[in-house]
C-alpha cells in the first residue's frame, strides 16, 4: 500500500507495471475503490506502466468533511501525478472517473495525453437525482439505495447470489464512507463540463456497456459526439461497469485505440 499527502488529504495509489512505457492512469467511479481494474491491470501491466488509485473518501483515501466538488477531485489527481512526476499519461476514467479526466485535461493539459472515457458523460444525472441519493444515504446509509444501483452496475446474469464476486462489490459499495459518496454526489450534482469538454483535442475513446442504466450508451455517444475525431465503442454483455464484467473486452479496445493513436 502506498500513501501520500497531497491537496490538503492523503490518497491510497499504486503503481504497477513497466516504467518505461507508456503510463495509464485510472479513475474509479461513485461507490468503488481502485481494485474494480484489478482485471484490466492484470492484462495491460506487462506493456504499460499503471497508475491507480482510491480518490477522495472512497477505498483507503482520507475522506473529508462533504460536500466535494469536481475540481476537488481533479486536483486530488493532479497533485498525485505531480508527485509522481508524471506527465503525458492516458486518463482511463469511469463515470465520476471520466469526469475527472475530461476536467483535468481542460485544467491541466500537460498531464494528459489521450482519454478514456468509460460510462460516463459531460453531464450525469439531474438536482434532484442527486439530493435524493444525498438525503437517502445520510438518513438511511448507503446500504438503502444499494439494490437499486447494482441493478445499474451489472447485467442480471451477474447479480446473483451464486456468484461471489458480485456479493464483493455490494460490499465494496456498502463499505464506502457516506462522507465520500455523500460528498461526490454533490460533485457531480454541480459539475457540468459540455463547453469545456467540448474543448478537447485530445485522442478519445468512448466507451459504455451496453446495459448500462447509470450512463446509458446514448448519453456516451453524445459525449462522444462532443470531442473531435473521438471513437465510440459499446461493450455487450456489461452494465456500468465493463471493466469488471468484460475486462478482455475492455482491454482489447483500449489496446486498439491505443495503437490508433500512436501511443502503444
Amino acid at each position: 500500500m502506498q500513501f501520500v499527502h497531497v491537496n490538503g488529504i492523503v490518497l491510497h495509489y499504486a503503481v504497477r507495471g513497466a516504467a518505461d512505457k507508456p503510463t495509464l492512469v485510472f479513475a474509479n467511479s461513485l461507490g468503488t475503490d481502485f481494485r474494480i481494474w484489478d482485471a484490466v491491470a492484470e492484462r495491460l501491466e506487462s506493456d504499460h506502466r499503471l497508475v491507480l488509485y482510491d480518490k477522495r473518501g472512497h477505498g483507503l483515501s482520507e475522506a473529508t468533511k462533504p460536500p466535494y466538488a469536481l475540481s476537488d477531485h481533479v486536483n486530488d489527481l493532479a497533485g498525485l501525478l505531480d508527485h509522481l512526476g508524471i506527465e503525458n499519461a492516458v486518463i482511463v476514467g469511469l463515470s465520476v472517473g471520466g469526469m475527472i479526466a475530461q476536467a483535468l485535461a481542460t485544467l491541466r493539459p500537460e498531464l494528459v495525453r489521450a482519454l478514456v472515457l468509460s460510462d460516463t458523460a459531460h453531464k450525469i444525472g439531474t438536482d434532484a437525482l442527486w439530493d435524493g441519493r444525498i438525503k437517502a444515504v445520510t438518513e438511511e446509509g448507503i446500504a438503502s439505495i444499494a439494490d437499486g444501483i447494482m441493478e445499474r452496475w451489472f447485467t442480471p446474469g451477474y447479480r446473483t447470489p451464486e456468484n461471489p464476486d458480485f456479493t464483493g462489490y455490494l460490499a465494496m459499495l456498502t463499505r464506502t464512507t457516506v462522507e465520500g459518496y455523500a460528498g461526490t454526489c454533490a460533485a457531480l450534482r454541480e459539475a457540468e463540463l459540455t463547453e469545456s469538454t467540448r474543448a478537447l483535442k485530445v485522442p478519445t475513446l468512448c466507451l459504455v456497456g451496453d446495459q448500462d442504466g447509470s450512463t446509458p450508451p446514448d448519453l456516451v455517444r453524445e459525449l462522444a459526439s462532443l470531442i473531435a475525431g473521438a471513437r465510440f465503442e459499446i461493450i455487450k454483455g456489461a452494465g456500468h461497469l465493463p471493466c469488471v464484467e468484460q475486462p478482455e473486452k475492455t482491454v482489447g479496445l483500449i489496446r486498439s485505440f491505443l495503437r490508433q493513436a500512436n501511443i502503444a
